[in-house]
C-alpha cells in the first residue's frame, strides 16, 4: 500500500503541501484533485521520491522513500506531470533503455515491451525520436515506461492529458484494466475522469486534504443532489416550462440554463420531485427531453470545497 504521516513539504515561505496523511490499498484507483497550485504534483514527487519531504513520511509497500528509495521505487511506476523523456532517442530504444534500467530478464523484457507497444499503439513511432513526437505521443511513450516492468504501484500524473477523445478511452481501459491487481493514484484536472476510472476520490486546497471519499459519495454533497432536469426544444418552451415546475407544491427553486435551454428543479425536503415533474410533463405543451433524477454534481463539490486557490 501506500502510507503518509504528516507529508509536508516547504518551498522557502510557500507550504506547498501540509500534514498530509492517508492511506491507499491495492485494488483502490485514488483521484487525486485540486486547483492549479494545490499541492497535487509536489505530493506525487514526493511519494516517488523525485522530491524529499520537509517533514512527515512516505512509503511505498513497506518502503520509506527517503530511507529506502531504491527498494521503494522497484515497487513503483511514475508518470511525472509533463511526461519528461530523453529527445534524442528513439522510443523503441528508450522503452528497451528503461526494460534494462528495470533489470528485466531477457524473456520478460521481450513480452513487456511487446505488450506495452501493442497496448499504448506505439508501433508506427517505434523508431521515431522522442522529440518529434505530438504532445499525445509522448504521453503514451511515457505511460509505457511507467507501467513497463508491471510494478504493483503506479503513480500517474495527469495520464491523458494531449490525448485525443479515443486515446483517453482506451487509456482509461487500462487503467481499469490493471487496477485488478494493483495500486494507482491519477492526478486530474478532468472531472469525468475520476468519475470514469477512479474508486475513490480525495480533494485538496492549500496543500491539505479537504475531502476524501467515493466519487458518487462526494457528488451526493452537491446541491444538485435529488434535483430533477430536463431539456426543452426552444425558448418559447423553456419559459412555459420553468413557469410550470415553479408552481409544483414539491418544487423549493428552478434553475435554468437559457444557452441548453435546461431547466433543474430542486426539491423540498422528502418530495417526491421526480414523480411530480413526470406529471406535469405528461399533460403540458412542452416537449421534454432526458428527464433524470440527479445524483449529485462533483464539479459542484469541487468548486464549493476549493474557492478562492492559494
Amino acid at each position: 500500500m501506500i502510507q503518509t504521516e504528516g507529508l509536508t513539504r516547504r518551498y522557502g515561505s510557500l507550504l506547498a503541501v501540509d500534514d498530509l496523511s492517508f492511506e491507499v490499498r491495492p485494488g483502490e484507483v485514488l483521484g487525486f484533485l485540486g486547483p492549479n497550485g494545490a499541492g497535487k504534483s509536489t505530493t506525487m514527487r514526493m511519494l516517488a521520491g523525485f522530491v524529499a519531504p520537509t517533514a512527515g513520511r512516505a512509503r511505498i509497500c513497506g518502503h520509506d522513500v527517503s530511507d529506502q528509495p531504491i527498494a521503494a521505487k522497484r515497487c513503483l511506476g511514475y508518470l511525472p506531470e509533463g511526461a519528461p523523456l530523453y529527445g534524442e532517442m528513439s522510443v523503441g530504444g528508450f522503452l528497451k533503455f528503461i526494460a534494462t534500467l528495470r533489470e528485466l530478464a531477457p524473456e520478460r523484457k521481450r513480452a513487456r515491451l511487446d505488450y506495452v507497444i501493442q497496448r499504448l499503439q506505439l508501433e508506427s513511432v517505434l523508431s521515431q525520436s522522442i522529440e518529434t513526437l505530438s504532445k499525445g505521443f509522448r504521453r503514451r511513450v511515457g505511460l509505457a515506461q511507467a507501467i513497463l516492468a508491471d510494478p504493483p504501484v503506479l503513480i500517474l500524473d495527469e495520464p491523458t492529458d494531449g490525448l485525443d477523445p479515443n486515446q483517453k478511452a482506451e487509456v482509461r481501459g487500462l487503467i481499469g484494466e490493471m487496477s485488478r491487481d494493483k495500486l494507482i493514484v491519477i492526478s486530474t484536472h478532468i472531472l469525468e475522469e475520476v468519475e470514469a476510472v477512479c474508486t475513490r476520490a480525495m480533494i485538496i486546497a492549500r496543500g491539505r486534504c479537504v475531502a476524501d471519499d467515493t466519487p458518487a459519495a462526494l457528488a451526493a454533497r452537491s446541491r444538485y443532489h435529488g434535483a430533477v432536469s430536463f431539456q426543452v426544444a426552444s425558448s418559447a418552451e423553456l419559459a412555459l416550462a420553468r413557469s410550470g415546475v415553479a408552481a409544483l407544491p414539491a418544487a423549493a427553486s428552478v434553475e435554468v440554463d437559457e444557452r441548453r435551454q435546461r431547466v433543474t428543479v430542486f426539491p423540498r425536503e422528502t418530495a417526491d420531485l421526480l414523480g411530480a415533474v413526470a406529471q406535469l410533463v405528461g399533460r403540458s405543451d412542452f416537449s421534454v427531453r432526458g428527464l433524470a433524477l440527479e445524483a449529485g454534481r462533483l464539479d459542484d463539490v469541487f468548486r464549493s470545497l476549493t474557492a478562492g486557490g492559494r
